[in-house]
């Protein structure tokens, strides 16, 4: 059985026509041993109503509804602790992954891959979005030290019920799902597609998502930024040292000194301790939030179809 999920934000528009090419696929690859489980990140449209009706003409439909807008990782998480399939495939609702890429990927999993991600060609988008996808994997790559991941980057994949079984195990919140995938291991291959343009709507991947998903990927997976600040601070202590050691040979033959200088280097030393505190506020915030042990996500409503789970929490 073949588990179909994706995490939707404001995607009343683009639902119809992702089931009827969604159902193609499927029926070409599959035939009709699949489901499609779609997590509603708790839209401010007619997205949770669609999956409703969408779930009362086919039983192989399922939706969940959050209680609050948490992110597509949040919504995946979700996805991936309710599929029931052998493997799962995510794919995004805005039909920019195409639903036909079902078939590449099933085919390297018959192979013996128990995880396949598939890798743009090209990267799409403006050349702000291609350039902050370009830099995210140059640092997942170069600076955090996760060479496997693909240099274009992947936003669909499949994994094997073992992964997701493995997956299930990991409490984190502050992550990215596909780091945390690449990170875990196991046989991964790779395909290549086409990235296409977004059906309709809106894209909800608004800059401080994006930002918020470099922090959270470094910090989770990466002492680098830690060390950064201590290589940082040993550099301005040699600074300090030579600065102090020029003023005081300046004085020694003139008598002054250079209180610009001296205010400069003041100023530049202060930065670096608050840069400094910052990365490490940034670790100290996201293990208080681990700490916590609050659920990750709380299901609001799921669809007539989907199994009784009111007031779900994981």
């Amino acid at each position: 059985m073949l588990s179909v999920i994706t995490p939707a934000f404001n995607e009343a528009a683009n639902l119809d026509a992702m089931r009827t090419r969604l159902v193609a696929a499927l029926s070409l690859a599959v035939g009709d041993d699949w489901e499609w489980l779609v997590v509603d990140d708790h839209s401010a449209d007619a997205t949770f109503e669609v999956l409703v009706r969408l779930a009362q003409a086919d039983p192989r439909i399922r939706g969940l509804r959050l209680s609050r807008n948490s992110g597509s990782h949040t919504a995946i998480t979700c996805a991936l602790h309710h599929v029931q399939g052998d493997c799962a495939v995510m794919l995004a609702g805005d039909l920019q992954d195409p639903p036909e890429l079902l078939q590449s990927l099933l085919e390297r999993w018959h192979a013996g891959a128990q995880v396949v991600w598939a890798s743009r060609r090209v990267q799409p988008g403006t050349v702000t979005h291609a350039g902050f996808a370009v830099f995210y994997y140059w640092l997942m790559r170069r600076v955090v030290g996760m060479t496997a991941m693909s240099a274009r980057g992947a936003d669909v994949f499949l994994v094997d019920r073992l992964v997701i079984d493995a997956f299930r195990r990991f409490p984190e919140r502050h992550t990215s799902i596909f780091a945390l995938i690449t990170w875990m291991g196991f046989r991964q291959d790779y395909v290549e597609y086409e990235k296409q343009p977004r059906a309709g709507g809106k894209s909800g991947w608004t800059r401080a998502k994006k930002i918020k998903l470099v922090i959270d990927s470094v910090t989770a997976f990466t002492e680098a930024p830690l060390r950064a600040c201590t290589y940082a601070g040993l550099a301005a202590l040699a600074l300090a040292a030579v600065l102090a050691l020029s003023g005081l040979a300046r004085w020694m033959r003139t008598g002054t000194g250079n209180l610009t200088l001296l205010v400069s280097a003041m100023s530049a030393f202060t930065g670096v301790q608050l840069v400094a505190l910052g990365v490490v506020g940034e670790y100290l915030w996201r293990a208080l939030e681990e700490s916590r042990g609050r659920p990750a996500y709380l299901v609001e409503a799921a669809t007539p179809a989907a199994p009784a789970r009111g007031g779900d929490v994981r």
